[in-house]
């Protein structure tokens, strides 16, 4: 059994969507603290050809809450409005944009389960079949933290590996996961370009750039493309 733990990300990179895809069960990692200037609601789209940061308004976000305990605001209809007009030209505009309207326009204001929403949907759009699940509904010992609290949810699933983002590296140790018969590795992506209208290829946008301009076996292939570390 392969897992993969991260916090809830708002139509995040294709480095995100790999780790999702290369995992049997993937843990939204939703009662962690909120980190501020992350991207749990925010991400960068092309605006005027340019690469701008976009944000879902949030309801008492705090670095001392958990991502679980946050409200979804009320300009989901602004961030739809400005997708559409950046890439009602995109080659797979019709295509995607209900996907994106459908996920913007839910009713549910949990920030977490807002964003698994948006998580699943997409996955199912890219025929994704991993299985997602909260980390707040699993049984725990929440007094654990940080790398002893990750492994502590791998035994939940009787993990043989653990992938995580390329981040990671700072924060996992190898050893200690071997120690527990569990390998860990991190994703490497490796960088694939891809039209953007007519300007410079602008890497490492928001999912909703890739699912503008390129086909379903396109991105298929795209998320196959990272080195395991």
């Amino acid at each position: 059994m392969i897992v993969g733990i991260m916090q809830p990300y708002l139509f995040p990179y294709i480095g995100y969507w790999q780790l999702v895809s290369a995992v049997d069960v993937f843990v939204i990692y939703d009662d962690v603290n909120f980190i501020k200037q992350g991207y749990i609601n925010k991400n960068y789209i092309l605006i005027n050809k340019e690469k701008k940061p976009f944000s879902l308004e949030l309801l008492g976000a705090s670095s001392n809450k958990h991502i679980n305990t946050i409200q979804v605001g009320r300009n989901s209809h602004k961030i739809i409005k400005t997708i559409e007009q950046n890439y009602k030209k995109a080659q797979y505009f019709d295509n995607v944009f209900p996907l994106i309207e459908d996920i913007l326009n839910q009713k549910e204001k949990n920030l977490a389960i807002f964003i698994a929403y948006s998580l699943e949907k997409i996955s199912k759009y890219l025929d994704i079949d991993t299985k997602f699940v909260y980390s707040s509904s699993l049984k725990k010992n929440n007094d654990l933290k940080g790398e002893e609290k990750v492994i502590e949810l791998c035994k939940q699933f009787k993990s043989t590996q653990y992938i995580n983002a390329i981040g990671g590296q700072k924060l996992y140790s190898k050893e200690k996961f071997k120690e527990q018969n569990i390998s860990l590795n991190f994703i490497d992506n490796q960088l694939v370009k891809y039209a953007q209208f007519d300007n410079d290829f602008i890497p490492y946008l928001s999912i909703i750039d890739i699912l503008m301009f390129n086909d379903i076996d396109k991105i298929k292939e795209m998320l196959g493309v990272y080195k395991l570390l």
